[in-house]
């Protein structure tokens, strides 16, 4: 089954980075658009980023206003990983950060998220 797995999260001073994995398992990446999504507390899930698919360059990307200048989202074709670094972090960046692939057919997959903390 397709699946993909989130790591790289933790608690982290304000100011500090955070470097964030999306690994996926019975699919190969490269076909994939792939969007990194964040929901804190009492709030509704957000996109963040999102990379284009490729086919061997690293593909076009967005980044929502509030984490550009400070997010950078790449991918590795070679490892099947998605990257999401995070420098410059607030605490407002606190939530629970998801991966969500979604396959030319529309068809979507999402990780288990990986819990951010940005606090002193």
């Amino acid at each position: 089954q397709l699946q993909l797995v989130e790591s790289g999260g933790g608690l982290v001073q304000p100011g500090g980075s955070l470097r964030l994995s999306c690994a996926a398992s019975g699919f190969t990446l490269n076909y994939y658009s792939i969007g990194w999504f964040r929901q804190a507390p009492g709030k509704e899930r957000e996109g963040v980023s999102c990379i284009s698919s490729s086919d061997g360059s690293n593909g076009s990307t967005y980044y929502a206003d509030s984490v550009k200048g400070r997010f950078t989202i790449s991918r590795d074709n070679a490892k099947n990983t998605v990257y999401l670094q995070m420098n410059s972090l607030k605490p407002e960046d606190t939530g629970v950060y998801y991966c969500k692939a979604v396959a030319w057919n529309g068809i979507a997959t999402w990780g288990q998220g990986t819990q951010v903390t940005v606090s002193s």
